[in-house]
């Protein structure tokens, strides 16, 4: 078991907690999917924790800092700072648009191949249509650029 371990159980249980609240404020009819998604995500972290326990048990506790010695720091923090952009356009270019460019711009940042990165991006953004405006009918943000055009 890794020390740092710890903290990504407490980061999942936190970040379980944040969506259960935020679910609860939902109407009723709307809360079915986002509780069965957080129930999922609870399970699997519980599962991540009995088998922490048993590498524990089995293995011994290690600090778990040794995994970070390929840490790339400007790689990192430019990702970031794409994501950041990334949800600062999405009001204005809408969730389709914005998703296209930062899956993009990042996978050319990560040195990926073209077909890899269109194959990506026609598999991820027809899933997400499909999943969300067909299955679901859920409507994602079009932004305000294709509002203003109609859209």
């Amino acid at each position: 078991m890794k020390k740092t371990d710890i903290g990504v159980v407490i980061a999942f249980y936190g970040v379980c907690a944040f969506f259960l609240y935020m679910t609860l404020q939902l109407p009723q009819s709307a809360q079915i999917y986002p509780l069965c998604v957080i129930a999922l995500l609870a399970g699997l972290t519980t599962l991540h924790v009995f088998n922490i326990i048993c590498v524990a048990i089995r293995e011994g506790v290690t600090s778990g800092l040794e995994s970070l010695k390929d840490f790339v720091p400007s790689q990192f923090f430019t990702l970031f700072i794409m994501i950041v952009i990334y949800l600062a356009a999405m009001p204005y270019l809408g969730f389709y648009i914005a998703s296209v460019i930062f899956m993009a711009a990042s996978l050319i940042f990560l040195r990926v191949k073209l077909w890899q990165i269109i194959a990506a991006e026609v598999v991820v953004i027809a899933l997400v249509y499909c999943a969300f405006e067909l299955f679901l009918e859920v409507r994602l943000p079009v932004g305000e650029l294709l509002e203003s055009l109609g859209y």
